[in-house]
């Protein structure tokens, strides 16, 4: 893939630089921000030569080739797996190689994934495809390229895999659709049997149409996988663990809400005024995310209506429903969506997390405290708190209070099973002294004393799920995408309500946040943007620097990382 720049560390420059650490990743970002803004404006505008222009311009930007190797190796949970070729880049060194080698990249260079399987919750096992190293690379590349070019296309109420939107858009729009005052309660609970693996690869390159990087797309659709030795060709469907298989999700999906809107509408009486068609005046409502989907209609007659008409529009996809897990119900006997479940008690509509997903997460933990306990305290702790604070903040938004501090209480009795069984000869008061302080007010704290950087000791405590305080999600605006410039004001203040309800108000790391706008000040990008987060000391702690606000900065893993490697 041949990669050009204007500037001397950009497009056009002679050499590629040898050194990884001396990325200027600040100007990397604002490159690329400003190539992928330039192309979703220019969709906007419907001048497909230029966006055809900025596609390839994009495709062959080298600030575009350190984002994807970046991300590719650093960012991404799956930089440790690897593909057929067994390659990873985990040093500085082999990024440097890897850069080099991306410049010879070509259609022929194109290799099979790698087949294996993951468990379901259901007991079964899902087929993930895992692209060699430069391909992950090259569908990121490529993403950046035809991401906002989709994203001034898609419909408002699709939220799965899409920047600046999540899982609680699309649940609180939901929410909305089913309050109190809503005049739809009829609900189709819809899932899509093996989205990923059933797409129409016809249908998905029609949808494209001829862009720039078409033939890689389809280069990488086609290339078949490797399992036990023997390859297999990939007649439809695309491999789950590519990077840019969630976007061609989307864009197959895509045009089901429209087309639904246009073909079911309310008919206009005689002699009124003709009025420009607008998503309230709809006969349905419908959210997805991803291929989950849900729609909402006054009566069951007018749902049983629509399901042919989405069953042949997924046909055209090479899609069908889920046998299992479609179904028709009305909101007073509630559903199950995206991990949470809505329903409608005394008149009011509340969304409270799944029964059937918290008995299982619970599960989880108490069959992982029952291994040998030969973990110590602070290991059981660094271990569960993650874990618990994404519980926590997951189900935040809803009606969770209850369910929360029920999870507590239960992982309390787990806790203190797991502290008997590893002193079976004590007695329970000795075991109560040893593994249970006394903090803030509060007994039978699970919590251990541990050393800091300095030496010092400090207290260790398991993070309480009855702690977490529930606020309402706000809803993100329909027509909103990170790479509108006109928009940017508004997603600057989703970033700071973000941040307040992930930091707190008056906890230090949330005060250190504030400070730095919600930036990492290395590479300029917001800090919660779904990468780890380190704490920097700009004066040395071995140099005598102090735990204090001035002293302290977020950076993203990658960015603390590049810092400590200078010399």
């Amino acid at each position: 893939m041949l990669v050009k720049d204007r500037a001397a560390s950009g497009i056009g420059a002679s050499t590629l630089p040898r050194v990884w650490h001396s990325i200027d990743w600040k100007a990397t970002a604002h490159r690329v921000r400003n190539l992928r803004r330039r192309i979703y404006r220019a969709s906007q505008l419907q001048q497909p030569n230029r966006v055809r222009s900025l596609m390839k311009l994009m495709l062959r930007s080298r600030a575009n080739l350190y984002a994807a190797v970046r991300r590719v190796t650093q960012d991404n949970p799956g930089k440790r797996t690897p593909g057929v070729d067994g390659q990873l880049a985990r040093t500085a060194t082999e990024r440097d190689q890897l850069i080099q080698q991306m410049g010879r990249y070509t259609l022929g260079r194109v290799k099979p994934t790698r087949r294996i399987y993951i468990p379901k919750r259901n007991g079964k096992t899902r087929p993930l495809g895992i692209p060699c190293l430069v391909d992950r690379v090259a569908q990121a590349m490529v993403k950046n390229a035809l991401e906002p070019s989709w994203e001034a296309r898609f419909e408002p109420h699709s939220y799965g895999f899409r920047p600046g939107r999540s899982a609680h858009d699309a649940l609180q729009y939901t929410w909305t659709c089913l309050r109190a005052s809503c005049k739809r309660p009829w609900v189709l609970d819809a899932d899509i049997q093996g989205a990923f693996d059933q797409i129409s690869h016809t249908f998905l390159m029609q949808s494209l149409g001829n862009i720039p990087g078409r033939a890689l797309i389809h280069a990488w659709l086609k290339a078949g996988y490797l399992e036990a030795g023997s390859w297999s060709a990939t007649e439809r469907g695309t491999p789950q663990g590519g990077i840019i298989s969630p976007l061609l999700l989307n864009i197959a999906l895509h045009g089901l809400e429209n087309d639904l809107h246009q073909h079911f509408r309310y008919h206009r009486p005689r002699n009124t005024p003709r009025i420009r068609y607008t998503a309230k005046g709809a006969r349905y409502r419908i959210v997805r995310y991803a291929d989950d989907f849900a729609i909402m209609a006054e009566t069951r007659l007018e749902i049983e209506r629509i399901v042919p008409f989405i069953s042949s529009g997924l046909e055209k996809r090479g899609l069908q429903f889920h046998p299992d897990k479609t179904r028709i119900v009305h909101i007073d006997d509630g559903f199950d969506f995206l991990g949470m479940t809505l329903r409608r008690f005394k008149g009011h509509c509340l969304t409270k997390p799944d029964k059937n997903r918290v008995v299982e997460q619970l599960r989880s933990i108490r069959c992982w405290l029952k291994q040998p306990p030969s973990m110590t305290p602070e290991g059981v702790i660094r271990q569960l708190n993650p874990i618990l604070r994404g519980w926590a903040q997951y189900y935040q938004p809803g009606v969770s209070k209850d369910t929360l501090q029920w999870m507590s209480h239960q992982l309390w009795r787990a806790l203190w099973r797991w502290c008997l069984r590893r002193h079976p000869q004590k007695g329970k008061r000795w075991v109560r002294q040893k593994y249970y302080r006394t903090l803030q007010g509060r007994q039978w704290r699970f919590a251990t004393e541990v050393k800091d950087g300095r030496g010092k000791r400090k207290m260790l405590r398991l993070f309480d799920l009855g702690d977490m305080p529930i606020r309402r999600h706000i809803l993100v605006r329909d027509t909103y995408a990170p790479d509108d410039a006109a928009q940017a004001a508004y997603g600057e203040q989703r970033q700071r309500q973000r941040s307040r309800l992930y930091w707190g108000q008056d906890k230090q790391p949330g005060r250190i946040a504030r400070a730095q706008a919600g930036r990492c000040p290395q590479c300029g990008e917001l800090i919660l943007n779904g990468e780890k987060l380190h704490l920097h000391h700009r004066h040395p702690v071995q140099q005598g620097g102090k735990d204090t606000d001035d002293n302290l900065v977020w950076l993203h893993k990658v960015c603390h990382q590049q810092i400590h490697a200078r010399p």
